[in-house]
C-alpha cells in the first residue's frame, strides 16, 4: 500500500527489513516476489535492474519441476522478468540487451498457460507487444528472433 500510496522510501525501508529476514537463502518464490517489489520501489534506474536481476536469479534457482506449485508460479513469472529487465535496460539505452530479453519473454509465454483462465497472460502479452514496437517502431522483427 505504501508503495502504490507514492511512499517509495518507506515501502523500500519496509521491504529491505523483509529482505534481510528472508535472506538469499529463503523461498525462492518468495525471494522473486520481494526482488520484483523492490525494483518497483526504487527511483534510480541501475538500482532497478539489480533487483530485477535479483527476481530473476531467484525465479531460475527453484526446481524445475512442473509439478512442484511454486516451481509452476515461477514458471509462470518468467516472461514478465524478462519484460521487465527489457523495460530496465531500455531505460539505460542498452537496447541489444533489451531485445535479448524480449526474445526470452517471448520464448518463455508458454508457461503462462491457457489465455481465456484469466487476464494474466494477455496482460503479459500486451505488454510485451507494446514494448517490443517501443523498440522496434518501425516494425522490424527483433534480432535474434
Amino acid at each position: 500500500m505504501l508503495l502504490h500510496g507514492g511512499d517509495r522510501e518507506e515501502a523500500r525501508q519496509r521491504f529491505g527489513a523483509l529482505w534481510a529476514e528472508i535472506g538469499e537463502s529463503g523461498a525462492a518464490l518468495h525471494r522473486c516476489t520481494l526482488a520484483r517489489y523492490l525494483a518497483d520501489a526504487q527511483d534510480d534506474p541501475g538500482d532497478t535492474l539489480a533487483w530485477d536481476l535479483r527476481a530473476l536469479a531467484a525465479a531460475e534457482s527453484a526446481p524445475a519441476d512442473p509439478a512442484e506449485p511454486a516451481g509452476r508460479e515461477l514458471r509462470a513469472l518468467r516472461p514478465v522478468l524478462h519484460l521487465d529487465l527489457a523495460a530496465d535496460y531500455l531505460r539505460l539505452d542498452h537496447p541489444e540487451v533489451a531485445r535479448l530479453h524480449l526474445d526470452r519473454a517471448r520464448a518463455a509465454l508458454g508457461a503462462l498457460g491457457d489465455p481465456a483462465d484469466d487476464d494474466y497472460a494477455p496482460g503479459v502479452r500486451r505488454a510485451l507487444d507494446r514494448l517490443t514496437r517501443r523498440l522496434d517502431p518501425d516494425g522490424g522483427p527483433s534480432r535474434g528472433s
